[in-house]
């Protein structure tokens, strides 16, 4: 059977959210089979449990954010894209504020943290959402357009292709397939970090966003050129950024996905748009689990490799 897997033991960190700035506690927990990966507001008078599923996020503008009533917890992309890239089904999240933490800016101190803590598997079929037939959202046109689309496969593979037309993006790799039955997450994908312009991060401040963003949690650029001292940690560390957000942006849906994803220009909107659009055809997928881990599409029966 390709079981379910969870944290032998829990794990801390403290930092500081991207756009609130604000210092944050994170506890990651172990959780029962079926439990899902759930967050803790722990910072309220009466905590509050908001699982993670699709129909949770609530805005995308930047980040992706989950609530349940008026409590909320966003920029949850980076940690879910490591619960993802690792095979975590089950994680309770404790929070002590309304953002996680963005800590390096990339899912490589994530990675760490669930490895530190031992990963389990657990007496339970891991259960996947198999899609059946193509799924598809697009807006714009001309020049203009994106689009985000669903696929049968069998396994997971991501491809996507930026266009900022920007001289240091433009000056990388623009498209990335990162397939998990080939690649390994926690070195092919995890260490992209988030990247931003310093004309927006300027805007975004007056608005109160992005005050816990600087070059130790960014790749942050002028109109030309990367101002991180340390460079790029990929060639095509932007595109594998998208990647990275993808992959926590459709983990959303609660289950691993059993399909190849490809997107041009696509963002969290968008991803969440997708989720949706594949969630309200019951034709589209199908849920499936594997009684011999031989059966399972190769990258998924294996625990992932530390680095």
């Amino acid at each position: 059977m390709l079981a379910q897997r969870t944290l032998k033991t829990l794990t801390r960190a403290v930092g500081v959210g991207l756009h609130s700035g604000q210092r944050v506690e994170l506890t990651l927990r172990p959780a029962a089979p079926d439990t899902g990966i759930v967050f803790r507001r722990v910072d309220l008078p009466e905590p509050v449990d908001i699982p993670v599923r699709a129909e949770s996020v609530t805005d995308t503008r930047l980040a992706s954010t989950i609530s349940v009533g008026q409590a909320k917890v966003f920029t949850v992309e980076h940690l879910m894209s490591a619960c993802a890239g690792l095979g975590i089904d089950n994680l309770y999240v404790d929070i002590t504020a309304e953002e996680v933490p963005i800590l390096d800016g990339s899912a490589s101190s994530f990675v760490f943290l669930l490895q530190s803590a031992g990963i389990v598997e657990q007496n339970a079929a891991k259960q996947f959402l198999r899609v059946l037939k193509t799924v598809q959202v697009s807006e714009g046109e001309g020049n203009n357009i994106k689009w985000a689309k669903l696929e049968p496969y069998h396994g997971y593979k991501l491809s996507f292709e930026i266009d900022f037309r920007h001289p240091a993006v433009d000056s990388t790799g623009q498209q990335v397939v990162f397939d998990m039955s080939e690649g390994v997450y926690s070195r092919d994908i995890a260490r992209a970090r988030t990247f931003g312009f310093t004309k927006d991060v300027e805007m975004m401040r007056a608005n109160g966003l992005a005050l816990g963003g600087g070059l130790d949690n960014a790749i942050v650029m002028d109109d030309y050129k990367v101002l991180n001292a340390d460079g790029l940690r990929y060639d095509d560390e932007f595109v594998k950024h998208k990647i990275l957000d993808a992959m926590g942006d459709l983990y959303i849906v609660g289950k691993p996905l059993l399909a190849a994803y490809s997107a041009f220009r696509s963002g969290h909107a968008m991803n969440n748009q997708l989720l949706r659009a594949f969630l309200a055809q019951p034709d589209a997928y199908e849920l499936v689990t594997f009684d011999l881990a031989s059966n399972a599409p190769k990258g998924f029966a294996a625990l992932q490799p530390a680095w």
